[in-house]
């Protein structure tokens, strides 16, 4: 399973000069933390290009509980499934934090990627590798125990968002423990009862929506399944 994408984000793969056209179609707006910037299931077709910040993805559960199946960043583009197929939004966009973007119609989307054969095959390749990990998603919470999938998601965020420090590896996002677990696939209190003992094992250390990862290659071997 996958938190954050592996590889170049989509603004990132295009040629300067393809980005800058890009951009240049739309309009400049930022988002607070918190704010809902796509709805699942609204009929809605813009796009959004991140170039600062962070956003969640998720959607609702049959239990009515909300699961995060990604978390999406600068560089990428939020909201280009419903533009490609215009059907109703597939999952709801959060902005976790401070978030800057150019919002662009879908319409005016569709057509940059029409006459860019090399950007659709970006954004091709960027739909099939979310499929894949949205497979990899189903098998883990079928499968893996609460502590095994946070450890998971704890090294992703580590490996992609963390800075080095002389306590371990420092996590900043500002996830609070509700979207941690919604990001497990499970129960805040059992996200919290993991993440005690966590820190009772020193593997981590938590703050006010930071952690700190004090124990990273054991971190690995939990993600891993294995015992200590």
């Amino acid at each position: 399973m996958s938190l954050i994408e592996d590889g170049k984000p989509f603004l990132a793969a295009l040629r300067p000069a393809e980005r800058r056209e890009l951009l240049g179609q739309g309009s400049q707006r930022t988002y607070r933390g918190g704010d809902v910037i796509m709805r699942e299931d609204d009929p809605t077709s813009f796009v959004v290009a991140i170039i600062s910040g962070w956003t969640t993805v998720s959607v609702a559960t049959e239990r009515g509980v909300r699961l995060i199946l990604a978390l999406r960043g600068a560089g990428e583009v939020v909201g280009d499934q419903a533009a490609i197929d215009d059907r109703p939004r597939s999952a709801t966009i959060t902005a976790l934090g401070t978030v800057r973007g150019v919002v662009l119609t879908g319409d005016r989307f569709r057509a940059y990627l029409a006459s860019r054969p090399p950007a659709m095959l970006l954004i091709t390749r960027q739909f099939s590798a979310r499929l894949r990990s949205s497979d990899g998603e189903r098998r883990s919470l079928a499968s893996e125990r609460v502590l095994q999938r946070l450890a998971a998601r704890l090294v992703e965020l580590a490996e992609h968002t963390g800075r080095p420090g002389p306590e371990g590896i420092a996590v900043d996002l500002p996830l609070p423990q509700s979207d941690i677990a919604a990001a497990v696939g499970s129960t805040r209190e059992a996200v919290a009862k993991a993440l005690r003992l966590l820190r009772d094992q020193q593997v981590v250390s938590t703050g006010a929506r930071r952690f700190v990862v004090r124990d990273i290659d054991l971190l690995r071997l939990l993600a891993r399944g294995r015992d200590t």
